[in-house]
């Protein structure tokens, strides 16, 4: 059984079910899977996954959506990737969180800072199964606002990707112990914020194929 969350029912048209209310927004239980639409952002990404999980066992998630392409991604409108590590940009100083000295979490002992991984062989498989490259994303909750803004953030942290949510829910999986992995499809170039020059039809469609796929 999979757990499917979007930030957004419009990343998820494609998806039949019984709906069902679901903090304010809605569920859909269908074949093999649940689905949670989570709002977005990371506060809401985080705590979708946490209270679902604090009520019912999650087998393994994903979190899928449309994404913003850093220019050195390899990837074009309407192409989709999963993603292997997430960055958490905006948290800490412009370096980060470690120059504070303060962990964001610990795994198994390890610190993590800013960079927390999705499941490696749960996101291997899927990977293989869908032929699909892996990248590296990057969350923060204010999207760049320029093509100039989005190379520094892309250079500075050697990230593929960019959204809302992809950090939290990763932080979350790794908290809560939960095989997550995380599939993003481009809509536009990162930066660019002319909805003329997005492709969201394109991005829809490749999410739909590779989740179907799945289910």
């Amino acid at each position: 059984m999979w757990l499917l969350l979007a930030p957004t029912r419009l990343e998820a048209p494609f998806l039949k079910g019984e709906p069902f209310p679901f903090l304010g927004r809605m569920g859909l239980k269908g074949k093999g899977f649940v689905f949670l639409e989570t709002g977005v952002g990371k506060v809401n990404a985080a705590l979708a996954l946490a209270h679902w999980a604090s009520r019912h066992p999650v087998e393994r998630a994903l979190l899928f959506g449309v994404a913003g392409a850093y220019p050195e991604a390899g990837l074009g409108l309407g192409e989709a990737a999963l993603v292997a590590e997430e960055v958490e940009a905006d948290l800490g100083l412009e370096e980060g969180l470690e120059p504070l000295g303060f962990p964001a979490m610990a795994v198994e002992g390890e610190p993590l800072y800013n960079r927390f991984p999705l499941d490696p062989a749960l996101t291997e498989a899927l990977a293989a199964l869908l032929g699909l490259p892996l990248r590296v994303g990057l969350t923060q909750d204010r999207p760049s606002e320029s093509l100039e803004e989005a190379k520094r953030r892309a250079a500075r942290w050697n990230a593929h990707l960019e959204n809302m949510e992809g950090a939290a829910f990763a932080r979350a999986c790794l908290a809560l112990g939960v095989p997550g992995a995380e599939l993003r499809a481009v809509s536009n170039p990162a930066g660019v914020r002319d909805r003329g020059a997005w492709r969201l039809g394109e991005a829809v469609s490749a999410l739909r194929e590779a989740v179907l796929a799945l289910l």
